[in-house]
């Protein structure tokens, strides 16, 4: 157990410890014998329980090994040969005093000291990824904040995280944009957003042009190659294009309080013949109807790397930046957040690169490659959600739409004549904007989700606002109280006495294996899951638990700190800005 400091947060894996121990004594000729340890969904048999006694059993009968006449026989072996350990009191595992100790510590060291310990030290998460010259829509909130909490959580775990915004600021649409741009603005040097006005609107009037007009497509057909060719007119008018679209996608993120570094479609561009080369050179690429192809065994059409009139496409780029996370940036684990319809592209791309040697072929092996698909969002109508028009809804709108609705509530309650206008405007951008965050995060995010301002901001069940609501709620018994609570932390003590303390007490205690399981199987909706039912747990403490004035104020403000401190850590690895007063 020297180790156990390192993973003091995490209930589980110090258990794990003891019955890895145990079943050694238990079982020493079975080397391979992994502990399962899971916590108890039902109290009354314990807070955690071993689960190895059934499949140990059979495999030991398949064996012909009679020791052990039954399952039951093998588990009270195995908790017989369990070590002394203070985490232990009798079979009911995690006894209480084991309890209060671990979240005192917590109070005292930080919450970050029960960050879980991944077996990986650098990642890159590729997620958002909007086109230069189109606005990003509703579609672009699930990959941005999903992949904005999966790097939280990594990062969290001490991974070092490289957060890559994959725009598509190269390829053909760039033709048309600057004969357009040339057409409309003579002298680039000129042109700025004021000029251009709205982006979304000259992309359209530029495609309009390049279907209409086959003067104009030829134009801008080789306007393409110009670009391509480097030469310094087009480049220059390409990287105005960009440089506008950028400043607008940055708005978005500075409001969503979500940190990108873009490496685009172009970045790879000069990287792309080489690994093209490589690849052919290990005879993976073939010549198949004047293009060149990579034939998977597993898929009924090949991956494209180079096309027919020999240019690229989305294969050949996201190829070649595989290779340079692999080979240039040395990330372990490379998480791409794209909807469900791109998961077959990517499972080729993976595929190709295993067969090239790039990647592991054993599942689970690292390096390695994950595609967090996700599902659409929905209107009322049950269709994909869009404006009135049938326009997507841009993303700009519905943010300000949050926060403009959750200022009208707080105006109702009157909270204007007692908060300042600063403190109005942020709780109601934190509120809005944390509402629109949670009622995508909490689901599963291969499903699919239905979009309502109405059922997000609502202060009852399982929503943000309910959830920043009990936070302030926890602040205010603290505060209520008069007691400092940081004197509180170095002197007091915590005693769990009454089922309900014990119940909220377990359940922090979870809060290290919670987030390294959401991490592992990429799953935001894990952690809010654990959030939601840490409110429930403290409420039903509240109600059935005096905390100001009774005999336990010190110990019950201690528990009350320390679930405001995990909730807190919840809200930041949901990206979620937390309210102090409601």
């Amino acid at each position: 157990m020297a180790n156990d400091e390192e993973n003091v947060g995490n209930v589980k894996k110090l258990l794990a410890r003891v019955f890895e121990l145990s079943l050694q004594a238990t079982v020493p000729d079975e080397t391979d014998v992994e502990p399962i340890v899971t916590a108890s969904t039902v109290g009354r048999f314990g807070d955690y329980q071993c689960n190895n006694a059934m499949g140990l059993f059979s495999k030991l009968k398949g064996k012909g090994g009679g020791q052990f006449r039954g399952p039951p026989a093998v588990g009270q072996a195995i908790m017989k040969n369990l070590p002394q350990t203070e985490m232990i009191e009798s079979c009911f595992v995690a006894g209480p005093g084991f309890v209060n100790v671990s979240i005192l510590k917590m109070l005292l060291d930080g919450i970050d000291t029960w960050a879980p310990k991944l077996s990986i030290k650098r990642a890159v998460v590729d997620f958002s990824s909007p086109n230069i010259a189109k606005e990003m829509h509703v579609g672009h909130l699930r990959s941005t904040i999903i992949g904005d909490t999966i790097a939280r959580m990594l990062e969290f775990s001490h991974v070092d995280v490289l957060r890559r915004n994959h725009v598509g600021d190269w390829g053909t649409q760039f033709g048309m944009l600057i004969e357009h741009l040339f057409e409309k603005f003579p002298n680039i040097e000129a042109v700025n957003e004021t000029a251009i006005g709205d982006l979304q609107a000259f992309y359209k009037a530029s495609k309009q042009r390049f279907d209409d007009d086959s003067e104009f497509k030829e134009r801008a057909q080789k306007a393409v190659v110009r670009l391509q060719g480097g030469e310094k007119r087009y480049r220059d008018a390409w990287a105005q294009i960009c440089a506008i679209s950028r400043r607008e996608f940055d708005s978005v993120y500075k409001r969503l309080k979500v940190e990108l570094e873009e490496k685009g479609e172009s970045f790879y561009n000069p990287f792309i013949p080489s690994v093209i080369e490589g690849l052919t050179n290990q005879g993976l690429v073939e010549e198949s109807e004047g293009a060149r192809v990579i034939f998977l065994e597993g898929f009924n059409i090949p991956l494209i790397v180079v096309k027919s009139d020999g240019g690229y496409n989305y294969a050949s780029t996201d190829l070649t930046a595989l290779w340079y996370r692999l080979n240039e940036e040395k990330a372990e684990w490379i998480i791409y957040v794209t909807d469900v319809g791109q998961q077959q592209h990517f499972e080729m791309v993976f595929k190709a690169a295993k067969i090239a040697g790039w990647l592991p072929t054993e599942a689970n092996k690292y390096p390695r490659t994950s595609h967090v698909g996700f599902g659409l969002v929905l209107g009322e109508d049950g269709k994909r959600f869009r404006t009135r028009s049938t326009e997507v809804v841009r993303l700009v709108d519905l943010l300000d739409e949050a926060k403009s609705r959750s200022k009208a509530v707080l105006e109702e309650r009157e909270k204007d004549k007692d908060w300042t206008k600063e403190e109005i405007d942020q709780t109601a951008e934190a509120v809005g904007y944390g509402a629109v965050k949670y009622a995508d995060l909490k689901n599963n995010r291969l499903t699919n989700y239905t979009f309502n301002f109405d059922q997000m901001l609502s202060d009852k069940g399982n929503t943000a606002v309910y959830l920043l609501y009990a936070h302030a709620r926890i602040c205010s018994i603290i505060r209520k109280s008069g007691k400092d609570v940081e004197e509180l932390k170095k002197t007091g003590v915590l005693s769990l006495e009454h089922q309900d303390e014990r119940v909220l007490g377990l359940h922090l205690l979870r809060f290290s294996e919670i987030v390294e399981e959401a991490c592992t199987n990429l799953l935001p909706n894990i952690l809010c899951e654990y959030l939601y039912n840490l409110s429930e747990n403290f409420s039903k403490f509240y109600s059935n638990c005096q905390v100001i004035g009774s005999a336990e104020e010190t110990s019950r403000l201690l528990l009350c700190e320390a679930t405001a401190m995990v909730m807190r850590k919840c809200f930041f690895l949901l990206g979620i800005t937390p309210v102090y007063k409601i």
